[in-house]
């Protein structure tokens, strides 16, 4: 697992329950890139550093951009059917 600051790290659920966390990455203390990453979670604002386990994958800044806007061409079609238009 590679990260650069400003990717996003997610850390999948376990269980139905209990729903992925989010954060960005705000340092990385290797030159690869490798962990251990500083994270500032999103759901708590708090910044944790953390080494990563097999739950966890790495999104770019790009990816995450392009999900972004993938959602909000969405939601954007869903109100649009909901208005009737």
């Amino acid at each position: 697992m590679r990260a650069e600051v400003g990717d996003w790290l997610v850390l999948k659920g376990p269980t139905v329950d209990r729903s992925e966390q989010r954060g960005l990455i705000t340092e990385v203390h290797s030159a690869d890139g490798t962990p251990p990453f500083v994270v500032r979670w999103l759901d708590t604002g708090r910044e944790a550093m953390v080494f990563p386990g097999p739950d966890a994958i790495v999104v770019t800044a790009a990816e995450q951009r392009s999900a972004d806007e993938r959602a909000r061409e969405r939601m954007t079609q869903v109100q649009e059917t909901i208005r009737g238009r």
